[in-house]
C-alpha cells in the first residue's frame, strides 16, 4: 500500500471532535498531498451526508462522491489515528482512512484495509499506534 501511503499523510495524533471535523482532517492530509483538488473534501462530506462510510471496527473510511472525480489528481489514502473514540453518527470511531482513486483504483486500496481490519488484534495495533511511524509502518506493508 505504500504506493499510495505517503507517510506525510498518517497522523497518529488526529484532533477532530467531530466526524465532519474528522473528514476535513483526513482530506486535508490529501489536499496537502498533492492528490486531490480542496473540492474533494467537500464531496466527501456530501457522501458522508447520504451514506455513512462507518465500516466496523473503529474505522471509517471517507471518499467522494462519483461527481467528484475529475478532482482527484492521483490515488492515494490519508490515515488519521485518535486516541479517543469519535462518534461516528452513533458508532465509535479511531481510525479514518480518506481515499481517493483513479479509475476504480479505491477498490483495491479498499480491499487492501479491509484485510487490516478484519482482524480484530490487527485493527487494535493500529488504533493503538502511538506515534505517525509506527502507524505508517502497519499499514503501508499490508499486500493485497
Amino acid at each position: 500500500m505504500s504506493e499510495v501511503l505517503a507517510r506525510a499523510a498518517c497522523r497518529a495524533e488526529g484532533t477532530a471532535r467531530t466526524y465532519e471535523e474528522a473528514i476535513r482532517e483526513a482530506g486535508a492530509l490529501l489536499v496537502e498531498g498533492g492528490a486531490v483538488e480542496p473540492a474533494y473534501v467537500e464531496a466527501m462530506l456530501e457522501r458522508e451526508r447520504t451514506m455513512t462510510t462507518f465500516m466496523g471496527n473503529g474505522l471509517a473510511i471517507p471518499h467522494g462522491t462519483l461527481d467528484a472525480t475529475d478532482q482527484i489528481r492521483r490515488s492515494a489514502i490519508s490515515v488519521v489515528r485518535y486516541a479517543e473514540p469519535l462518534d461516528w453518527k452513533g458508532s465509535p470511531v479511531r481510525v479514518v482512512v480518506g481515499i481517493a482513486g483513479v479509475d476504480g483504483q479505491h477498490l483495491e486500496v479498499l480491499s487492501r484495509i479491509a484485510l487490516v481490519f478484519a482482524d480484530t488484534e490487527q485493527a487494535q495495533r493500529v488504533a493503538d499506534a502511538g506515534t505517525t511511524d509506527e502507524l505508517y509502518d502497519l499499514l503501508a506493508g499490508v499486500n493485497a
